[in-house]
Formats: structure tokens, C-alpha cells, sequence
């Protein structure tokens, strides 16, 4: 059974996360389905705008690790699978929209970061808590950075804790919001707004973008994904984690 949903209509895919049980964590099979979708998203010339959701109360709570913390080669294999997901995200010839409701932590704040626009309502928890548990977001950083700037991103990373959704759109973490209840109408009305563009122009401005910015040199988000995999296989964030997951 898949892990990811993709639906298409009128020209706008959506692509949900769908493990509503374990609030969207990114297990390995998660992550590797979502490879498969934005891969299948990204030759399908009908697609104008990709939206990118989570099934049920929360859009993403972040990578769960739960079962893999003694087995250090899939705690590597699913944050560099996070990171060419997220490249591909980013280097989608569409537009994208992270619908963000509940929860986006970690790296599923990475997923709605990455995205073009993000939009969430006022209750929503965002942010990275990662040093916290004794982990390190490098994997996000990259993108983090782009979103809100080196000075905030520093800010955000070092000092850890979550936010509001109120608070993530005052800092610019994320583009919009809509009560909870209207978001996925106002996503969706968003999105029909964003398939009438030129899809030529789209594309070209896409890429353009991507290359000013650095999105589409791959070797400083190989590094991010190992920097972040060393420091997880490391003493001070399995025994945090272990304690954490022994209180639970």
C-alpha cells in the first residue's frame, strides 16, 4: 500500500502524505513513495500547479525514527531521501503549494519551506526542534536559508522550540493564511489561480530562479543529508532520542 496519494484534476495534482495515523511521519517507505510521485508529477505535461498535503489532522510531524535508531544506514538512506525529495520539490517545472494544517515540524516544516508558497492557518505548529533532541537540521537549513534569510534561519535553528502559524507568516516562513477550515478551499482557489500562467513562462521563471538561487547544484545538500545522518548516529542524540521515545 502506498504511502502517498496523487490525485489530478483540472490540471492541479495533488500529492498527499497519507499515514494520518502517525501524523504523517516521514518513515523510509513514506519518503521513498514520495520520490516516486514528484518523479511521476514531473513527466506528466498536464500538470499545471502541484499541491503538496497531509492526510488528517497534521501535515507533516517530522521523520520518524522511532524504529531505527540503532540501524545508523536507514537513519542515512531516509535523510537523503528527505533531501532529493525536497530537491525535487523545489525543480518541479509547476508551481507548488504546501497546504500546511496542524503540525509541521522538522522536516516536514522542511517540505512546506521548500515549496513556492506555503499556507497554513493561525493555530498551527511549525518550526524546528531538532537541536533539542540532540539532532541537526542541516538537511532543512538549505532551504530555511532561502525562505527567511541566513540571520533568521540561524535564529530558528540554533535556538529550536515551534510556532504559530500567526508567528511563521510574521517572520515569512510561510506566505498565507486561512482559518482552518477554509484552507484547503483557499489552497485550492489559489492553485486555480496559479494554472492560468503561461506554463512555458512558469517553467523558464522556475528554473531561472533555481539556478540564481543555487537549487540545482546538488553537492551542498549531499553534504547537508550526511552532516545531519552522522550527528543522528552519534551518543548525545540516541540517548536523548531513546529517553525520549522510553517516555512516551
Amino acid at each position: 500500500m502506498t504511502l502517498v496519494q496523487t490525485t489530478i484534476e483540472d490540471g492541479i495534482a495533488t500529492v498527499m502524505l497519507d499515514r494520518p495515523d502517525k501524523r504523517n511521519a516521514l518513515s523510509l517507505d513514506l519518503i521513498n513513495d514520495l520520490e516516486s510521485a514528484l518523479s511521476s508529477v514531473a513527466e506528466n505535461d498536464s500538470i499545471r500547479v502541484l499541491i503538496l498535503a497531509g492526510e488528517g489532522k497534521s501535515f507533516c510531524a517530522g521523520m520518524d525514527l522511532q524504529g531505527v535508531l540503532d540501524d545508523a544506514p536507514r537513519m542515512a538512506g531516509m535523510l537523503h531521501g528527505l533531501s532529493r525529495a525536497m530537491r525535487a520539490i523545489r525543480r518541479l517545472p509547476v508551481p507548488t503549494i504546501a497546504r500546511v494544517q496542524g503540525a509541521a515540524v522538522g522536516g516536514g516544516c522542511g517540505l512546506a519551506v521548500v515549496c513556492d508558497y506555503a499556507i497554513s492557518h493561525p493555530e498551527a505548529k511549525l518550526g524546528y526542534p531538532e537541536v533539542e533532541l540532540g539532532v541537526c537540521p542541516a538537511v532543512v537549513a538549505p532551504w530555511l536559508i532561502r525562505r527567511v534569510g541566513p540571520g533568521r534561519a540561524r535564529g530558528l535553528l540554533l535556538a529550536g522550540g515551534t510556532m504559530s502559524g500567526q508567528s511563521a507568516l510574521e517572520i515569512g516562513l510561510i506566505d498565507e493564511l486561512a482559518a482552518q477550515e477554509a484552507l484547503s478551499g483557499r489552497t485550492n482557489e489559489f492553485a486555480q489561480k496559479l494554472a492560468l500562467g503561461g506554463q512555458k513562462a512558469l517553467s523558464i521563471t522556475k528554473h531561472w530562479l533555481n539556478e540564481l538561487e543555487g537549487s540545482l547544484v546538488d553537492e551542498s545538500f549531499e553534504q547537508a543529508a550526511q552532516i545531519s545522518a552522522e550527528v543522528i548516529a552519534g551518543e548525545e542524540a540516541q540517548n536523548r532520542l531513546k529517553q525520549i521515545f522510553k517516555e512516551s
